[in-house]
């Protein structure tokens, strides 16, 4: 069977643009020549997603995304995407947005839900839930924003030291600092010559040092046997002192407890004490009358002349 040229021509130009449409969809990801399923995701902020880009469950590629488009006028996003029929999912699964890399490549993965209790198999046409995953790139933005402004603060406090330090390092001062970093300089110099001398001596009088070491060791152990035997004998007499003594006030006490003794007839005889209190009254008196009428005692007179009128004595213990 013969075709004309026009056949020929038309069917060319049919198979070039059949082969067209097939490459355009295969660099899209998409398969003509297998059932793909198309599903819906709304999200507020798609974070870097694209056209074409992989849709993957746990991890494994799935299908790809077909068209990014707002959705309504308040700024949602209605991401529309393909998934062949080799693998079945509930409706409750979610799309979620992460990142494939740390540079920022973004992809859309499914994660099924096997504990809905409905258990409906997603179907083509379904809008699933959405959500948008930091992943790593998220995860080091946050740890690094902390460590961000620590480093900005640490830089602000490091320039106002380095300004305070210039204010302080005036031309005075850096004098100042250079002639004491001389002083100390000249002070280590001189520390260095007195340990070389120390050394020369001590090297040079080993031996004596050696000796006198050793002899001051003996010393004080013999020193400290003298010392241990010196304690016992100080502490054994100065016990046996303390118990006598202790026996004689002992005795003593019980003396005065019965009556024994001057101290004991004081403390236990109360017509002694009543006395006593009555010839310290008496002298007290005496010693008032003599104040009051000093001229009954002592009297000198002339033309004999008679004392004056005579004060009585107060007792205080009426």
């Amino acid at each position: 069977m013969k075709f004309s040229k026009e056949v020929k021509v038309g069917l060319l130009t049919v198979s070039a643009i059949a082969l067209f449409i097939f490459g355009y969809q295969f660099l899209k990801g998409r398969n003509l020549f297998k059932n793909d399923r198309k599903f819906y995701a709304v999200d507020e902020n798609v974070e870097g997603l694209a056209k074409s880009a992989p849709v993957t469950i746990n991890g494994l590629k799935v299908g790809n995304i077909d068209d990014i488009d707002f959705l309504d006028s308040s700024g949602r996003l209605l991401v529309t995407f393909h998934v062949d029929e080799s693998f079945t999912f509930s409706a409750e699964s979610m799309a979620s947005v992460y990142s494939t890399s740390l540079i920022g490549g973004k992809a859309l993965a499914i994660l099924p839900d096997f504990k809905s209790a409905s258990r409906r198999m997603a179907k083509s046409g379904d809008t699933l839930r959405s959500a948008v995953d930091d992943g790593l790139q998220g995860k080091v933005m946050e740890e690094f924003l902390p460590l961000k402004d620590k480093i900005e603060n640490m830089i602000v406090s490091a320039d106002s030291v380095m300004t305070d330090l210039h204010k302080i390092m005036n031309p005075n001062t850096r004098r100042s600092i250079e002639s004491g970093l001389t002083e100390m300089n000249k002070t280590l110099i001189s520390l260095q010559g007195l340990s070389a001398n120390a050394n020369s001596l001590i090297t040079t009088n080993r031996k004596s040092l050696d000796r006198t070491i050793t002899n001051l060791d003996k010393t004080s152990t013999n020193f400290a046997a003298m010392s241990d035997e010196l304690a016992k004998v100080e502490i054994a007499n100065v016990v046996q002192e303390l118990e006598t003594s202790i026996a004689k006030f002992n005795g003593v006490l019980d003396d005065v407890s019965s009556g024994k003794g001057s101290l004991g007839k004081l403390m236990t005889d109360d017509k002694l004490y009543e006395n006593l209190e009555r010839t310290t009254r008496q002298a007290e008196m005496l010693m008032q009358d003599i104040k009051l009428n000093p001229k009954r005692y002592v009297h000198f007179s002339v033309f004999g002349k008679k004392p004056g009128e005579y004060d009585k004595p107060e007792d205080r213990d009426k």
